[in-house]
This record gives structure tokens, C-alpha cells and sequence, in this order.
């Protein structure tokens, strides 16, 4: 295959695929087992120095914000993240001193409510690099390719783009037409965490409304955990199998977290808390307040139920959501009548 042109982006998350089934066949059961713990076991167990990361949702939606803070409790360090649809989880990682390298697509901004002051400044002083871009849609590719246990996949995507040169991906003539194709090349993070509104003991993840890039993030990534609202029975999952988003076999731990997603917003059930999200985007200008707000709310707590009560506890969470359920109404849950 004739290599047109090179981006100069470092190539992060890439296996060989063939090296990647192993590890998948010598490290993942598919035994129908019970894998519920705590946050913080999931976090010690799974998640270690130097992995490259990845989160579920998208900007401020579905973010599995329990994993996020317990990441940081625990002093996780030199994390690459893939900056895919991240927002308020890179920027709290990145503040907090655990994600010091980044491949981004859309990284450091928190959308309608401004930039990400903790990330940015992170970026010009050098305590955070980033080592590639892509677009959203070329992540969500590489994922694609990853779960096909593909080495890449072909696209129309970043041809004569700058972006194109900043990535790790490569221009390549097509042998069919002889014109330009671009290639993306798969990723498998090492971790991927979600957050949904319900999940059995097994690990059978069902999630309401747009799945983003989640169906392909949790078939790519090598480990797999969930936080979920509340566990249900396995026969409100098997009363409604085409919502399993997320099946058992690929998941590695199972942690029960109601409300699991605050400050960021869970369709259907509860809305973003603006208040607390304006808080860190206020207080994370500088780096006496960064450090003040995980002192407060990380480091003062010693879970994130203590962390829920910190932030205004039943009476506030009640408010959001109910805010939710004006907004729209309830679907069908599970097996269940309305």
C-alpha cells in the first residue's frame, strides 16, 4: 500500500489486533459472575499508573464522575487520556494532576459555559501534553476499528485538514480508485468507564437515549468498568435486551452509585448542576483554588455519598431531578408498567 502522507501526531492506544485478542481471551472471563464492589476497589484494582483512559458519555452528559473523583483520591498518576467528547472529566483529571498526556478532539472547553481554566493552563505550562489531535468522529473510528479488532479503519475524514497533521493517522492511495484515502488506526484504551442508569450484578449495562460512542468504546477498551444508578434484577435486563448497550462479558467491575453522574447531567433522571459546575470553572482559575476544591470535595470526603451530602445532599439532588422530569417525560425502565 503506497503511503501518500504521514501526521506527525504520536500514535497512542494502538495494539496489534491480533496481540489484543489474546490478552482479551488470557485476561477477560465470560463466566456469568458477580462483579459488584465499591468505586474504590474498581479503581485500585483496574486503573494504574501510566494507562491510557477513556470515558463514556459525552461532555456533560452520562460522565462517570464517582470513578473520576476516586481516581484522583487515590493518586493515580502520568494518565493519557483520550480527549474524544471529554469535558468536565479531562478537565478535573488534568487539574487535579492525574492526566498529564492527551490526544484531543474536543478538550478544553465546557462548551456554552467557557474554556477549561485548569486544563488550559495545564497545556502552556507544559505539566500537560498533547500528543496528537483527531476529530470526534475520527475517535469514535478508531473505537469502531478497535471493537472490529481491525489494525485501522479507512475514512474521508481529515483529508486536507490541519488536523490531519497533527494526528497519528495516515494518507494512503486507494488501490480501487487511486485517489487519496485516509486511514485511522484502532485504539484500545486500557480502561474505559461508564455511567448508566441501570446495570445487573453481572455487568449487563442498559443506557436511555443516545449512546454517543459507548457501543464501540466498551468493545475496544481492554478493561471496563461501570457505575450505574441503581443494580436491578438480571430479569428487568433480559425483558428488554435490545437496551443492553454494554453486555456482561465485557465488564470488569460493577458499582452501585445513585446520582453517580453529579455535576453532569443523566437523561431522564436528574440535570446538570450548574451551580457546582460554575464553582470549579470559577475557582479553577488558579491553581490555589484548584487545590482548594479537591481539598473540599475530593479529599474531604471519604466517599462520594459524603460527597453528594457536601454538595447539598437529598434536597438538592431532588431539585435536579425534578428539573429533568419537566423537561421530558419518564420512559418505560426495564421490564416495568408506567
Amino acid at each position: 500500500m503506497e503511503i501518500l502522507r504521514e501526521g506527525q501526531g504520536e500514535l497512542i492506544g494502538w495494539h496489534d489486533p491480533d496481540e489484543h485478542r489474546r490478552w482479551v481471551r488470557e485476561n477477560k472471563s465470560r463466566e456469568l459472575k458477580d462483579k459488584t464492589m465499591t468505586v474504590a476497589e474498581a479503581v485500585e484494582k483496574f486503573v494504574h499508573d501510566g494507562d491510557f483512559i477513556a470515558c463514556g458519555g459525552f461532555g456533560h452528559i452520562r460522565v462517570p464522575m464517582s470513578l473520576i473523583y476516586e481516581i484522583i483520591r487515590q493518586g493515580k498518576r502520568n494518565l493519557t487520556m483520550a480527549g474524544k467528547t471529554a469535558v468536565h472529566d479531562i478537565d478535573i483529571l488534568i487539574g487535579a494532576g492525574c492526566v498529564n498526556r492527551v490526544e484531543v478532539a474536543y478538550a478544553f472547553g465546557h462548551e456554552l459555559r467557557g474554556l477549561s481554566p485548569a486544563g488550559r493552563r495545564a497545556v502552556e505550562s507544559g505539566k500537560c501534553k498533547v500528543v496528537a489531535e483527531i476529530s470526534n468522529a475520527g475517535y469514535q473510528w478508531r473505537f469502531l476499528a478497535g471493537a472490529m479488532g481491525l489494525p485501522f479503519i479507512p475514512s474521508r475524514n481529515l483529508l486536507g485538514t490541519d488536523t490531519f497533521e497533527k494526528s497519528s493517522a495516515k494518507i494512503v492511495r486507494d488501490p480501487w480508485s487511486g485517489k487519496p484515502i485516509c486511514l485511522l488506526p484502532a485504539a484500545y484504551p486500557d480502561v474505559a468507564m461508564f455511567h448508566v442508569p441501570r446495570c445487573d450484578k453481572y455487568g449487563n449495562a442498559q443506557i436511555d437515549g443516545i449512546l454517543v460512542e459507548d457501543f464501540e468504546l466498551a468493545r475496544a477498551a481492554r478493561r471496563v468498568l461501570v457505575t450505574t444508578e441503581e443494580i436491578v434484577d438480571e430479569e428487568v435486563i433480559r425483558s428488554k435486551p435490545d437496551q443492553t448497550a454494554i453486555p456482561f462479558f465485557l465488564v470488569d467491575a460493577v458499582c452501585e452509585v445513585p446520582y453517580g453522574a453529579h455535576p453532569t447531567q443523566m437523561p431522564y433522571l436528574y440535570f446538570f448542576d450548574e451551580e457546582h459546575i460554575r464553582e470549579w470553572l470559577t475557582v479553577s482559575k488558579t491553581e490555589e483554588g484548584t487545590k482548594a476544591y479537591f481539598d473540599r470535595y475530593v479529599f474531604g470526603v471519604k466517599d462520594f455519598e459524603e460527597y453528594l451530602e457536601l454538595v447539598g445532599g437529598v434536597r438538592k439532588l431532588s431539585y435536579l431531578k425534578r428539573v429533568e422530569q419537566l423537561r421530558a417525560p419518564m420512559p418505560v425502565q426495564g421490564g416495568g408498567e408506567e
